[in-house]
């Protein structure tokens, strides 16, 4: 479902968009929140058609669709906004590989913690330099008067914070056990 409203959002926040730039505008904006790639968006605007929630306005050379959404789409993503709480686990690589991370030797553990870190600098300086150049031009607010995007980006720069000084912290811990 998330795939499904990820999409809705794109095109109600970016207008009318065929799949190929709906797949890239989700690489540049919600692929830090949600994964999915072309072989998934395809199929699921397909969905999405059946099901009334977008249409295509247009068609062009080689089968180009053109998609935008429909009232109905517009009320499934409010609905969706506004009633639904989030379900399931969190899945996350790191929080696994900490989990895991008694399984090693207390070497091979520093140098997960080490790799961690690195990822965590890396997503983070990634992220900040999203929110510079994001933040360096003029960008639409949302109805609510937020820029598209921004409290995600927020979340994700947070998180991120988080677990570089997480990984400081275990590597700190595990120095001391030595």
């Amino acid at each position: 479902m998330s795939l499904r409203i990820a999409l809705l959002g794109l095109l109600t926040a970016y207008g009318s968009a065929s799949g190929y730039d709906l797949t890239k505008g989700f690489e540049k904006s919600v692929a830090h929140v949600w994964q999915a790639g072309h072989s998934q968006i395809y199929p699921e605007l397909a969905k999405m058609t059946a099901d009334g929630l977008v249409t295509v306005e247009a068609e062009g050379a080689r089968g180009r669709k053109i998609y935008s959404i429909t009232s109905e789409g517009r009320a499934e993503l409010r609905a969706w906004l506004i009633g639904h709480d989030p379900t399931g686990p969190a899945r996350s690589e790191v929080a696994l590989q900490a989990f895991l991370l008694p399984l090693l030797e207390h070497r091979e553990a520093l140098d997960v913690l080490e790799r961690l870190k690195t990822y965590a600098e890396r997503k983070l300086a990634e992220l900040e330099a999203l929110w510079a150049a994001k933040h360096a031009s003029p960008v639409p607010e949302g109805a609510s008067g937020v820029r598209f995007g921004d409290l995600a980006l927020d979340l994700g720069i947070r998180q991120s914070r988080t677990t570089v000084q997480w990984t400081k912290d275990a590597i700190a811990q595990l120095e001391r056990q030595a």
